[in-house]
């Protein structure tokens, strides 16, 4: 692979709005994405991350705003100039043409000859394993094999910048797994810049060097997987990434009060707006009331349900307040895990307690 090949390009994006009517799809977004990044944009449906991605791709015009591409200004470009690989959730392969004329698409329309052709769709099915099943039909091919044959178009003239909309929504859970993995790894190979698309936040948080998470056409946070979900920033990103409960809990003199007990731990402001205590069922411990280090939650056991590779407790803290605590099925505590109805004490350990406030 050539030196040319490796290199990526940064994404700078300032302002960019764009409306529907009344509907604003993108409202004033601003985003740097790092030359050579993945970075994932994840949100449900509606809040704005395809019509962003889109915008990149040059398919949606915004109303205003910037996007530019290692510093050249792109809002006027048409798609087929902004020289980008776009991977889409329904792949957009022709069923009339074999996998070698699929993969040769992008390049024909560049105007490559038929030597440079070969070789190139030869070697982007070999990155993606399929180079074997070149002359095969398109009918041919399950759905893991489509996709990485998408994926072999999109890489086939080596873009600098890859555009990914949802491309493993369609597989099952174990291939889309697999699937994630073999990306991340390509991408490491190419060295790409990479806009993933997601609405699976398990997949961004797998995948990406960076996530944005995106809600009514705004960046709620754009962290790293590992600061979004230890540290979210407010009770938005806390429920929308990974499992916790958002437990009520009341100021007093800068410090935050559960079960009428100070949290220890617990960084708060006074002007925090509904404060909220996030628990997440992997942290929590079974303790004894007089366990130093933690935060006590008192309970009653609801259930206990099995889910294969773990146990699932689920635990009522009254007043409406409901936590659950997760346990390896083959650990040696899942082995003396409560029964229902048993009272217990969970442990939040005082490094693992956050405390936020609504917003997005």
């Amino acid at each position: 692979m050539s030196e040319d090949q490796k290199l990526s390009m940064s994404i700078d994006i300032e302002n960019l709005t764009k409306t529907y009517g009344s509907f604003a799809a993108l409202d004033d977004v601003s985003l740097s994405i790092k030359s050579g990044e993945f970075l994932s944009l994840l949100g449900s449906s509606g809040s704005g991350k395809t019509t962003l991605l889109m915008a990149l791709a040059g398919f949606v015009r915004p109303d205003a705003g910037s996007i530019r591409f290692g510093g050249r200004e792109m809002i006027f470009e048409p798609p087929h100039k902004r020289d980008v690989g776009m991977m889409f959730q329904s792949y957009a392969l022709f069923p009339h043409m074999n996998v070698f004329q699929n993969v040769a698409y992008p390049l024909k329309l560049r105007g490559y000859n038929r030597a440079d052709i070969r070789k190139r769709v030869q070697e982007a099915l070999a990155m993606v394993e399929l180079d074997h099943l070149i002359e095969r039909n398109i009918t041919e091919m399950s759905g893991g094999q489509r996709q990485r044959i998408a994926l072999a178009r999109a890489i086939v003239f080596e873009p600098k910048i890859l555009l990914m909309d949802e491309p493993l929504s369609a597989l099952d859970k174990r291939l889309r797994e697999t699937m994630q993995l073999e990306l991340r790894r390509l991408h490491e190979r190419l060295g790409m810049t990479v806009v993933y698309v997601t609405h699976d936040q398990r997949e961004a948080l797998t995948m990406s060097d960076r996530i944005a998470v995106m809600s009514n056409g705004k960046i709620c946070q754009i962290d790293t997987p590992v600061n979004l979900y230890e540290r979210p920033a407010n009770r938005f990103i806390a429920e929308f990434v990974g499992e916790s409960s958002c437990l009520p809990v009341t100021l007093n003199n800068g410090q935050a009060i559960f079960q009428g007990r100070a949290l220890q731990g617990a960084n708060v402001t006074n002007d925090m707006k509904n404060p909220s205590l996030v628990v997440r069922p992997e942290k929590l411990q079974f303790i004894t009331a007089d366990t130093l280090g933690y935060n006590h939650l008192h309970g009653q056991v609801t259930d206990v349900i099995f889910q294969g590779e773990s146990q699932l407790v689920q635990v009522d803290l009254g007043e409406g307040m409901n936590v659950a605590i997760r346990r390896p099925t083959r650990s040696s505590e899942s082995s003396r895990l409560p029964a229902r109805g048993e009272s217990v004490v969970l442990g939040l350990h005082v490094q693992d307690t956050l405390v936020v406030g609504d917003g997005q």
